[in-house]
């Protein structure tokens, strides 16, 4: 069987990189750990740390086509982030204009979770742990 070490990191690609660079880093208080713009393919390429651990790679391409729908195309469906203090955590977003949906609670698990949305409308969740 194939044993993983862990998850290495989720690539993000978006249509306007300064303004997904400050939502992921001054809003959502992700550490850039490295940042290269590859003149090539005309494209920045931002690597990201969540809680010290690099795990996002942000990427800016020239006319990148839309998502096909949210979220339930065909693909990556989200990708959550866990959290100690939901209420905290909905309250900083919404204290920077970013709106969260009605917290839900985990059938399964038992603890509440909720959605909101990058720049690019890509759905993010935050899940209390």
């Amino acid at each position: 069987m194939l044993q993983f070490a862990g998850l290495h990191h989720v690539a993000i690609i978006c249509s306007d990189y300064e303004r997904s660079k400050h939502f992921y880093t001054q809003i959502l208080g992700l550490t850039a750990v490295g940042e290269v713009f590859r003149e090539e393919r005309q494209s920045y390429k931002l690597d990201l740390a969540v809680n010290g651990h690099y795990q996002i790679e942000l990427f800016s391409f020239p006319d990148p086509p839309r998502r096909p729908s949210r979220p339930e195309a065909l693909g990556l469906r989200h990708l959550a982030f866990a959290v100690a203090d939901l209420d905290a955590a909905v309250a900083h977003l919404t204290e920077h204009s970013v709106s969260t949906e009605p917290i839900r609670v985990d059938a399964q698990t038992g603890r509440r979770f909720t959605f909101f949305a990058d720049p690019d409308e890509l759905p993010l969740e935050l899940y209390e742990v």
